[in-house]
């Protein structure tokens, strides 16, 4: 089977140029650049004039919710929505039920990936107070990293004794695995909330949620990870940055493959909305950690661009909309966001926050090279044909019939886009065209390193 895209502009590697791309069964078979159309016979042409053709994205934070917690989410709804956004690859998280902190359960996550999901797939290997002996027996080409909660999370994956956190870092090295971490100083944020709820009551107004899961216990949290990383040369990358005190801390970038490095994540919702956003959208925006100040959040687009910040993923979190009601007590914190992180970074190329080739570093080239992706993230001869085509100047308002996600509501509702996804490919197969989805498809398990 070969398919060429013609017509469009083509953003790779820090250029963006018109030219076509042939794909040959589920590889890139040439890329062409200028407007003559190489010659052959294809099994299917598709003019793609007007439109930009970018590598599908590689979404390396979310939590789809299987096993055990598929009222809210699962992997095939979760995958449709990625499809649907142009996100072809997604690293899942470990808090699931059960935790994905035993091998048993692991593969188990991958066993029901290659029955239900539509793009490709892998998982982060959570750990735990005395699980950092299992990194050794891991298999570093099956997954990304280690995910290590900093801060409250469920069941018993916080990380909270010092003696762990020792032994988490310096396995995670002598194993060749990059910690993501998850940064919130529980004690400063026990703290704050015994502190409001002597004055607002037991459920504290969501208002309060970026004063309570403050600053502070980002940044001391963050600060320690750093510390420990660079004491045992683990690879670490720390997860959703959200304040401009923790952009002080001495990220080094990506560095060659194989190399420590200390790199940083900043997810959509961060990006997008302020702490003024609690009035209108109340605890639809409530995340962990708080989306914070819009001082935090202009730190943070300046950062995508002078290097600070290596990664933008989603941290795609689905919740019942019943869940979602109360305050900083009672509302689950996470949003779904999968469905639309490409439209939404598209307008903050429309604003001028940062190019259309930073964008694709940042969300398919950056997240392939910090996790030693095996031929995806790029549009390159013989690697994996993940692809998504993208129009501008197209406007279109987020409604509930067009969500996705099995939760069926979304924080972006009744925004209007003016980017929209076209067509997505995963492995050379065009899975998605204009609101047309094969259900049949399926991705493939990620391989690294």
């Amino acid at each position: 089977m070969t398919t060429l895209i013609e017509g469009g502009r083509i953003v790779n590697d820090g250029q963006v140029f018109e030219g076509s791309v042939m794909i040959k069964d589920d590889v890139f078979a040439s890329i062409a650049e200028g407007k003559d159309v190489p010659c052959g016979n294809y099994d299917k042409r598709i003019d793609a004039t007007g439109c930009f053709i970018l590598p599908g994205i590689i979404d390396t934070h979310v939590h789809f919710r299987e096993p055990g917690l598929t009222e809210k989410a699962d992997m095939e709804s979760e995958s449709r929505a990625a499809a649907w956004g142009g996100v072809t690859s997604f690293f899942d998280m470990p808090n699931t039920v059960p935790q994905t902190t035993t091998l048993e359960a692991l593969e188990e996550k991958f066993a029901i990936a290659s029955r239900h999901s539509h793009v490709n797939y892998s998982f982060f290997y959570g750990a735990t107070n005395d699980n950092a002996a299992d990194f050794l027996a891991l298999d570093v080409h099956r997954i990304p990293g280690i995910k290590l909660f900093m801060g409250s999370s469920t069941g018993n994956m916080l990380v909270d004794k010092y003696a762990s956190l020792l032994s988490v870092f310096k396995t995670a090295a002598q194993a060749g695995l990059p910690v993501m971490a998850h940064c919130e100083d529980t004690d400063v944020i026990n703290r704050n909330m015994t502190e409001m709820k002597k004055v607002y009551g037991d459920d504290p107004d969501v208002l309060l949620h970026p004063l309570i899961r403050s600053a502070e216990a980002c940044y001391e949290s963050s600060a320690l990870a750093v510390q420990l990383a660079r004491t045992f040369g683990t690879k670490l990358h720390v997860a959703h940055l959200s304040t401009a005190k923790e952009l002080s801390l001495p990220f080094t970038g990506l560095t060659d493959s194989g190399q420590p490095s200390i790199t940083a994540e900043a997810v959509v919702a961060h990006l997008f909305f302020t702490s003024e956003d609690y009035m209108t959208k109340r605890a639809l925006i409530k995340c962990n950690p708080a989306i914070k100040t819009a001082d935090d959040r202009q730190a943070l687009r300046e950062a995508l661009v002078d290097g600070r910040i290596a990664t933008v993923s989603t941290d795609h979190a689905p919740h019942l909309l019943a869940q979602k009601q109360g305050g900083c007590v009672r509302a689950m914190s996470g949003m779904p966001m999968i469905q639309f992180s490409l439209p939404t970074m598209l307008e903050l190329v429309d604003e001028g926050v940062l190019s259309i080739e930073r964008m694709v570093e940042l969300m398919c080239h950056h997240p392939a090279r910090l996790f030693e992706v095996r031929d995806r993230g790029y549009i390159r001869e013989g690697a994996k044909a993940d692809l998504v085509i993208v129009r501008p100047q197209t406007s279109w308002t987020v409604t509930k019939d067009v969500i996705q996600s099995k939760c069926k509501w979304s924080p972006m509702e009744g925004h209007t886009y003016h980017w929209q996804v076209e067509k997505t490919f995963c492995n050379g197969h065009l899975i998605y065209n204009k609101g047309e989805f094969d259900d049949s498809s399926r991705g493939e398990e990620i391989s690294f390193r």
